[in-house]
């Protein structure tokens, strides 16, 4: 089975590039094979695109390649429709909204330690702000919000009661 690793002629040929992929899985040649066999799927209808996507990643099995070609379909996947092609996209949104919810979390404590300091009418410097904001712990906001309801001097959030 030859190594087919450019992509116009996977393009000419996808059925012989899937099976190039399968076979050549574990050589080290094989993200080539992978990349010319991905680019040649964008070039014909989604159909068969999602047959050979789907028996490349099957045939691939548990080799090292396998990862590869979940990484290269991971890239551009509002082509592809498979079942694996949408639960990459399921859990990149949820991993998203999980990784922004928190960050949005930790921001909003941040805000609340600066503004209950500013309220009660204590200094907030450049530093101590840009120390507060820079934070990404959330029990440490936590700690650093109940502190900031009773410190005099906005640096005495840092220290240890």
């Amino acid at each position: 089975m030859p190594a087919v690793t450019d992509p116009s002629a996977a393009a000419r040929d996808v059925p012989l590039a899937a099976f190039s992929a399968i076979t050549h899985g574990k050589d080290p040649n094989a993200p080539a094979i992978l990349k010319a066999l991905a680019a040649a799927l964008k070039t014909v209808d989604e159909e068969t695109a999602v047959i050979f996507g789907e028996l490349t990643e099957l045939g691939l099995g548990k080799t090292p390649a396998a990862q590869i070609w979940r990484d290269l379909m991971a890239v551009d996947l509002s082509f592809f429709r498979s079942e694996t092609s949408q639960r990459l996209r399921a859990e990149g949104r949820a991993e998203g909204k999980t990784e922004g919810l928190a960050e949005g979390k930790t921001e909003g404590l941040a805000e609340a330690v600066v503004r209950v300091l500013e309220r009660r009418g204590v200094f907030v410097g450049r530093d101590v702000s840009d120390r507060i904001h820079r934070c990404t712990d959330t029990c440490v906001l936590d700690e650093w919000l109940a502190r900031a309801l009773s410190v005099t001097v906005a640096e005495d959030l840092f220290t240890d009661a």
